[in-house]
């Protein structure tokens, strides 16, 4: 008889015990922060998400013999990005499996593990990613393994042992995702950095803007055409719609700095961007995953009032293909120094997430910015035929794979 008893998640009383485990696990965790409950249910629901329209999604969680809850997962497919694995060398059809969160327990996670892979097998997928979101990479994505300190708004947090939880089982590394930090005081900048900002800030036909709220459809529009050229042919990352890209703008309007949210343009056309937003998770942290209410008040204070936000992160650096190499990576860099060095401007350190290492030139960008690699998650990868031969991510070289330069 299994130590651990298997439930599939179907009433709202599960969905409430799944989302609140984590929270329980963690209870004593200072650096956990609690994801918005309201966030997390997006990714399952049918009218919010739009991968369920060629996927599928659903959640278990485990009992032990007490009947308490001791570990949780969800599984899911998108036929999209499955076909687009299966184009790869040694490609197959690959499903994902997230939200994973369990007990320092092998076979507490085995059998999560073992449930997500049948449910994949059944609906004939022979591979499965993880832990990974049932929508855009950046969220809720990749196993922490080095930078056990507070998450930042959208990167996972646990515990140092669930590494082994996946290793032991099979998984293997199919990239590392790294995150760098550093200070936003004046200075500490590669003088290369600065030498082609300047040669690129020289060319008149190069212009630089900060975001203007009074015109966010303009914006959804740059911010369309930049994406899909610069990140739309990446394995894994889907194209843009124009309804995506204005209601993301739109849902981080009331949240958004101008200071933070530079466009580059060549003769007037979009060719670049670097985004980045506070770091909600310094508002969020203590409220369990619950913005109504008393914590509604809690938040505008933080928000409007306090001065706890002192902490930027990067959302997505973009240049479109034919415009790199030419120093507009140093020059949208530069751009945000130059409006941290303005009198007011309240953020003390920049943190750049989620830069993969199969993206060798924007490692460099941040390390020419003076910012330190301190964290790193790992994006692994589960081949059900275990005598298949396993290959990673290959890297991207100005937006090609390696063998294609």
């Amino acid at each position: 008889m299994s130590d651990y008893t298997l439930h599939e998640v179907l009433t709202k009383r599960e969905i409430k015990q799944w989302l609140a485990f984590p929270s329980k696990l963690y209870k004593k965790d200072e650096h956990y922060v609690r994801p918005l409950d309201r966030e997390v249910e997006k990714v399952f629901d049918k009218e919010q998400n739009k991968l369920f329209r060629h996927g599928d999604a659903t959640r278990y969680y485990i009992t032990d013999k007490k009947g308490d809850i001791v570990g949780r997962i969800a599984v899911f497919y998108d036929e999209k990005t499955s076909k687009v694995y299966e184009n790869e060398e040694n490609g197959q059809k690959t499903g994902g499996c997230g939200f994973f969160d369990c007990i320092n327990d092998q076979k507490a996670a085995d059998t999560l593990f073992d449930a997500a892979k049948k449910w994949l097998e059944e609906r004939g997928f022979e591979a499965m990613d993880g832990p990974i979101n049932f929508g855009d990479r950046d969220y809720f994505w990749g196993c922490l393994v080095e930078g056990f300190t507070d998450p930042i708004y959208n990167m996972p947090y646990n515990y140092p042992y669930y590494s082994q939880l996946f290793e032991n089982y099979g998984f293997k590394d199919y990239f590392k995702q790294f995150t760098f930090r550093r200070s936003l005081t004046p200075g500490g900048f590669d003088p290369i950095l600065h030498e082609k900002a300047n040669r690129i800030y020289g060319n008149p036909d190069y212009s630089f803007e900060i975001l203007d709220k009074r015109k966010i459809d303009r914006y959804a529009d740059d911010f369309l055409t930049i994406y899909n050229k610069s990140w739309g042919s990446i394995p894994g990352t889907a194209k843009l719609t124009r309804q995506h890209a204005l209601a993301l703008l739109n849902s981080l309007k009331p949240i958004i700095d101008p200071r933070l949210m530079h466009f580059a343009y060549y003769k007037g056309e979009p060719v670049g961007f670097f985004l980045m937003m506070i770091d909600l998770n310094q508002i969020y942290k203590g409220l369990n995953g619950n913005d109504k209410g008393f914590n509604a008040l809690r938040v505008f204070w933080r928000v409007k009032i306090s001065r706890i936000c002192d902490r930027a992160i990067s959302l997505v650096f973009g240049i479109v293909p034919e415009h790199r190499k030419k120093g507009l990576e140093s020059g949208l860099v530069c751009s945000l120094e130059a409006q941290a060095i303005k009198k007011k401007f309240k953020y003390k350190e920049l943190q750049l997430n989620w830069i993969g290492d199969f993206n060798p030139p924007m490692l460099k960008i941040a390390e020419r910015a003076g910012a330190h690699h301190y964290k790193t998650h790992i994006t692994y990868r589960f081949l059900f035929d275990r005598n298949k031969p396993f290959t990673r991510a290959k890297l991207q070289l100005n937006g090609k794979k390696d063998d294609e330069e």
